[in-house]
């Protein structure tokens, strides 16, 4: 039975317990919310290691960090090591997008070495096991596909990013909005070629009764992907991706009839003048499902720089009513990320998701910053940098940097306003 099911019956599982103490509310919201269809629960029965996840309205944002290998570098060792930082940073999940190497050995050591849940993008093993056999990736037939997504969800994955809303329509709309970018999605980009090329719509769409059958045996949230989301701010917005989440949200629709969790992937690169609208947007046309964003990143100017522009596109979208963030790195569109980068990308989004709690009012999330205030008012430095999101990197700074007065730090040493204040 999935969580889905179990709250229609009235039934308060391991799982919503659990997520309630995490979250600090009752477990009954936690189960009316997953019966409407605005919270899920991500852990599949075979991953049994884990508590779950809950993600969704009314809770805390949550953040995602991706790692994996790519057909350039393979090292399975620094990836569990990203994964180890990624966990420490405080991402609540993992996706595994490794395209190089053996995928099925680097998947099942992530999912025995993590301790959240994981997720993963199925077509991206089906094109490379088209590739082991000699066979181009358009070859492939459905069974194939949907074979890859079963063996995914028979390892225990957690939620899989699925591009159901690549479509003979939609893509067909992008194509008459002339975009900059196209399609910037790699499994979008893989979806309309097969479709190009086999003159035949998407299975994921064609045969998706055949992917909820999957999804409802293993309790696998199906993570409805973005496959035409905007690759620059100038395509954001436009008749393509909206075709595409209208799609998603009908899809949506049909799952939660089903019994099969969902959330909704959105965009990308996004202004920052239009992120609320996309959130409104998603929220209206998906019934309240879980949202699920890519940042969004609000300028394209800043290579190297892309987990702030990220952070800033994030807490706005979390503000708004986003309820789960893909953390990007500070290489994104450069090269795959270090350990480095995955910490500093999920401290990036981490910023980002609690600005956001704020602004939504999520429980704890102000209480959070008045206790580092008070803190601060009295000067209380460990317990500053205890309080704070990175203690480590705060306490380095701070070593680093320490006044011959030990109340104050090195940028307004007697000056301090603080010390000061206290005094009158």
């Amino acid at each position: 039975m999935t969580q889905l099911e179990s709250a229609r019956k009235g039934m308060i599982t391991e799982e919503m317990k659990k997520a309630a103490l995490f979250e600090g509310v009752e477990p009954e919201q936690i189960r009316k919310g997953i019966e409407e269809g605005v919270i899920i629960i991500t852990k599949n029965l075979l991953h049994r290691k884990i508590d779950g996840l809950a993600v969704g309205r009314g809770l805390k944002t949550k953040v995602n960090a991706n790692i994996g290998s790519s057909q350039d570098r393979v090292d399975v060792k620094e990836e569990l090591e990203k994964l180890k930082v990624a966990i420490e940073a405080g991402a609540d999940a993992v996706m595994d997008l490794s395209t190089g190497g053996d995928l099925n050995a680097i998947r099942k050591a992530v999912m025995d070495a993590s301790t959240v849940p994981i997720g993963t993008v199925p077509i991206y093993q089906a094109a490379y096991d088209a590739r082991k056999r000699g066979k181009s990736f358009v070859e492939l037939t459905s069974d194939e596909i949907f074979a890859s997504i079963e063996a995914h969800a028979e390892d225990g994955v957690d939620f899989v990013t699925v591009h159901c809303g690549v479509t003979q329509r939609s893509v067909e709309r992008v194509k008459k909005q002339g975009r900059i970018m196209g399609i910037v999605s790699r499994g979008g980009a893989l979806t309309a070629e097969w479709m190009r090329f086999n003159k035949k719509e998407n299975p994921l769409f064609d045969e998706f009764p055949r992917l909820l059958k999957i999804a409802k045996r293993y309790d696998l949230v199906l993570s409805l992907g973005d496959g035409l989301r905007p690759g620059c701010l100038a395509d954001a917005t436009d008749r393509g991706q909206v075709e595409e989440l209208i799609i998603l949200g009908e899809l949506a629709k049909r799952a939660f009839d089903e019994g099969v969790q969902v959330m909704i992937e959105g965009p990308g690169h996004v202004p920052i003048d239009q992120i609320e609208a996309n959130i409104l947007l998603q929220k209206r046309l998906c019934n309240g499902a879980p949202f699920y964003v890519l940042g969004p990143l609000v300028t394209d100017v800043a290579p190297g720089y892309d987990h702030i522009t990220s952070a800033i596109g994030g807490a706005i979208a979390a503000s708004a009513g986003a309820d789960f963030l893909c953390y990007v790195t500070p290489s994104e569109h450069l090269r795959l990320p270090t350990v480095e980068d995955v910490k500093e990308g999920v401290i990036a989004s981490r910023i980002a998701a609690h600005a956001g709690d704020i602004a939504k009012k999520a429980k704890g999330a102000m209480e959070a910053d008045i206790r580092l205030a008070k803190a601060r008012k009295a000067l209380d430095w460990d317990e500053q940098i205890r309080l704070s999101i990175d203690p480590k990197r705060a306490r380095s700074l701070r070593d680093t940097s320490l006044p011959e007065d030990s109340d104050v730090c090195t940028m307004c040493g007697s000056l301090c306003a603080i010390k000061i204040d206290g005094r009158t």
